[in-house]
């Protein structure tokens, strides 16, 4: 199972919200090179970035932070927020990007999506299936529709989505750990006899303390996001060490 910290920008800078609530802002650092650089030292490989300016914008803002982190680091970035047209990816790809997200847009621009997935592949386009209630949220969670998360993931799986974020918003940033029924309903119902059509599972949100991991790997999640448990200090980077060299 992949260790996957985040970094979410606002203004250029480290920042982490509650339940997508942005005058939850939280800033953790001015500088988010910093941070991932720190991440890289730990042995750990891959970086979740979250444009949010782009998610309220619906345009790719804080495209030089990515390239800065891409350019720095050896880090494998997967970027979102606020992706939505060819150009946004293209600057994204561009930027640095060794995958991109994309929600809102699957939701409310389907055809641009799997547009995205034929002309890039399924290994470089991840479904994010960000959800309240099992309803799938968009536009940087401001909005929920009436599409329910598992129907909808199924339905993108039959597109060719491989890589799924998965994040439960009632959890994320409350430290309370992460919707595991959730998750391991989502694993069985899209479970493929062929192993090469399993879904790829990422679990995101409510991550809170180091005994959680083995569950999620245990559960077969192929990666895990973390972000405010590394922040505030409930998951030391040395314990994401031992657990990416014990794995």
């Amino acid at each position: 199972m992949r260790i996957i910290p985040a970094i979410d920008i606002i203004n250029g800078q480290c920042v982490r919200l509650t339940k997508g609530d942005y005058d939850t802002k939280k800033v953790y650092n001015e500088n988010p090179l910093e941070i991932a650089k720190a991440f890289e030292d730990s042995g750990i490989e891959y970086l979740h970035v979250v444009d949010l300016d782009g998610a309220k914008a619906s345009h790719i803002v804080n495209h030089n932070v990515l390239e800065s982190i891409a350019s720095k680091t050896n880090l494998k970035i997967d970027f979102g927020g606020g992706l939505k047209s060819d150009d946004d990816l293209r600057i994204a790809f561009e930027s640095g990007a060794h995958q991109i997200t994309g929600g809102s847009i699957a939701v409310k621009n389907p055809e641009v999506f799997k547009g995205w997935i034929s002309k890039y592949g399924a290994e470089k386009i991840i479904l994010g299936a960000d959800c309240n209630n099992e309803k799938i949220a968009i536009s940087g969670w401001q909005e929920e529709s009436e599409l329910k998360v598992i129907p909808f993931i199924k339905d993108y799986q039959s597109e060719g989505i491989q890589y799924v974020i998965c994040t439960d918003i009632s959890k994320d940033g409350m430290l309370q750990g992460p919707s595991l029924d959730l998750y391991e309903r989502i694993l069985k119902e899209s479970h493929s006899e062929h192993s090469e059509d399993s879904l790829k599972l990422i679990a995101s949100g409510g991550i809170s303390k180091f005994d959680e991991l083995p569950k999620l790997k245990a559960m077969g999640c192929e990666g895990v996001i973390i972000g405010k448990a590394i922040y505030e200090n409930k998951i030391s980077l040395k314990e994401l060490e031992n657990f990416i060299i014990n794995k």
